[in-house]
């Protein structure tokens, strides 16, 4: 769209330069000289001091010292001679052109130079303000003009034209998007997509205009310095904006400026490509103080900054090494909406001075600490009590609480491959979830499989700990068929499985009979069903008989390996009373404790009475 301007001034063009020197081509001599930094023009004394309360002085009292040629000095005039070459043609009536680019350097320079209406009824202040209100209601000339604004400090500031473009950009920001049609009407015009005709009235002639999304001017808002950018962002706030679409013009903005951020990858090698930034190549500490500023910005609301976005400024604050207090207020914002986090986003490599692990645990574990104290989820058993068909199906009730649960076992199976990784650190982490926040066991049994994998130097000690960290009772039939055949477990282990998945499937079968019972009491004597309605649910009693069928099979085929496995562990039981006997009677005592005789007849009891 065309920027708005104002022309003023008739007359054609006078000045021409030579060098370093503006010469005036009116016919007359020049009798007066201002000198603009290093730039002289060679001017009349009428036209400049009809128009400048500070120029007439300046002259009146250069006069009264001699007669040569007078020679002002103005170094610090804003815009410097830029600027003043529009100012001497303004004052010689010659044709210039108001802009956005410029007009905030004029008005500053008129100001400075106290051109003010009791120099005229077409002073410079009062057309120059009278032009700059009409570009407020533009938003492409105000975003111009505020970008200006910083090569003309205190004057912009003191004349308030800075903080008046940033209210004005706010002002539409914070506007209901359903006001406008498709684009943003600038110079007053509406104007239809891909070139339409437009009506006198405003009306598209061939297409219907299209409203306009809440994030139209993020692209605009991220090219402004960032001293320019917190002012708006802070204007947006104040205006009652929505914390998501003030995070939304944020995260748009750090993927602008912040090189690094989206060049973060996971171990995984996925890489993100980062958009082209307005600078070049930033310095470290360029861009260190830049995230920084950036992360006090962003909205402190929980939800209202995406989660992964949230642990890409922390990963690019790790690596610039930005303050602890930066780092400290992502690290707790995101434990505040851990339940919206991704995994992958979660492993966070190890960039500090000890590099144990592969990944920096000691983050996750702070993250998760936060969550839990922050975590107000009211403990309603009734949420996490799951019955046979949850257990078989693997669905239950999703709360914050469960789904960092299966985040966290997600990640602890991603970590445990590290042989650097010590046991201490994965029960911590694995120990701040709740027993009650894991329906299923599944995830983390998975992880602890992986970590003995890794780590087959653990002593029994070890595995009975690492082990404790699991609900055995929780396991589906998938994990609990798996457990029974895994060497790595705990001998204890093995049979507590064992018996909750006999007991389990015992539960199952002895339902449907009751189930079976109930439905042919319920016949008539005649043999016949009561209604139709019976007829369908003897067909759902006959496909549960068919599940039953096949539980018992599974059922036969336990107890047939848990026989076998006692016969086993008796023979084992045996075989170490008599080699202890016989290490008696030699004089030694056994040092060996890697099955216990007392539980493991405490596990086979269980069996027995449990046994049919």
């Amino acid at each position: 769209m065309a920027s708005m301007t104002m022309k003023l001034g008739s007359k054609s063009e006078v000045f021409h330069r030579d060098g370093q020197t503006w010469l005036c081509s009116t016919g007359l001599p020049s009798d007066l000289v201002v000198e603009v930094g290093e730039m002289a023009f060679h001017l009349h004394k009428f036209p400049l001091l009809s128009r400048s309360q500070v120029i007439e002085n300046r002259i009146n009292d250069y006069s009264s010292e001699d007669d040569e040629k007078c020679v002002l000095q103005f170094h610090d005039l804003p815009g410097g001679a830029k600027t003043f070459l529009l100012v001497a043609k303004f004052c010689y009536g010659i044709r210039l052109e108001l802009t956005a680019l410029n007009i905030v350097g004029i008005r500053c320079a008129a100001e400075y130079l106290q051109m003010t209406k009791d120099r005229g009824d077409g002073n410079l202040i009062m057309l120059s303000e009278s032009f700059l209100n009409e570009m407020f209601g533009h938003w492409t000339d105000t975003i111009k003009a505020l970008e200006t604004c910083k090569e003309f400090l205190p004057y912009s500031e003191e004349l308030h034209i800075f903080s008046r473009c940033i209210d004005s950009l706010a002002m539409k920001a914070c506007a209901d998007t359903n006001l406008f049609s498709w684009p943003l009407p600038e110079n007053g015009i509406a104007q239809c997509p891909e070139g339409n005709h437009v009506l006198w009235n405003g009306i598209c002639s061939t297409a219907k205009p299209q409203p306009l999304s809440e994030d139209w001017w993020y692209e605009d808002a991220s090219l402004l310095r960032l001293s320019s950018y917190k002012r708006l962002i802070l204007a947006v706030e104040s205006r009652g904006m929505k914390p998501e679409r003030i995070a939304g013009s944020v995260v748009h903005y750090a993927k602008r400026h912040l090189s690094l951020l989206c060049r973060q990858s996971s171990f995984q090698g996925r890489n993100h490509a980062a958009p082209r930034s307005l600078v070049s190549h930033p310095s470290d500490a360029d861009q260190r103080n830049l995230l920084e500023e950036i992360v006090a910005l962003v909205p402190t609301q929980k939800g209202a900054t995406p989660t992964n976005f949230l642990l890409r400024l922390l990963r690019t604050s790790m690596v610039l090494q930005a303050r602890p207090s930066c780092q400290d207020k992502l690290e707790k914002q995101i434990g505040a909406q851990l339940d919206q986090a991704a995994l992958e986003d979660l492993l966070i490599p190890n960039i500090g001075y000890s590099m144990e692990t592969l990944y920096d645990i000691d983050c996750v574990q702070r993250i998760l600490d936060h969550f839990a104290r922050v975590d107000n989820e009211p403990l309603d058993p009734s949420n996490y009590i799951i019955d046979e068909g949850q257990l078989m199906g693997g669905s239950h009730p999703l709360t914050p609480m469960t789904m960092v649960a299966t985040l966290v076992d997600g990640y602890l199976a991603e970590v445990a491959p590290d042989v650097n990784l010590k046991l201490p650190k994965f029960q911590s982490l694995a120990a701040v979830i709740p027993d009650y926040a894991r329906p299923l066991n599944d995830g983390i049994y998975r992880a602890i499989d992986i970590y003995l994998k890794a780590h087959p130097w653990l002593t029994d000690s070890e595995r009975e700990q690492i082990c404790s960290l699991m609900n055995c009772q929780k396991l589906t039939l998938e994990a609990s068929t798996h457990a029974t055949q895994n060497e790595r477990l705990p001998l204890r282990v093995i049979v507590q499985v064992l018996f909750f998945e006999q007991l389990r499937l015992r539960t199952s079968i002895a339902g449907w009979l009751f189930v079976t019972d109930n439905l042919e009491n319920s016949q008539n004597p005649n043999g016949n069903l009561d209604n139709a309605g019976n007829n369908t649910r003897v067909g759902a009693v006959r496909d549960h008989l068919v599940e039953a069928d096949d539980i018992m099979e599974r059922v036969s085929v336990l107890e047939k390996e848990c026989s076998g496995m006692k016969e086993e562990l008796e023979k084992l039981v045996k075989a170490k009373r008599g080699w202890n006997l016989f290490l008696k009677k030699l004089g030694f005592r056994s040092k060996s404790k890697s099955i216990d005789p007392k539980t493991v007849k405490s596990c086979l009891l269980i069996q027995k009475n449990q046994s049919p």
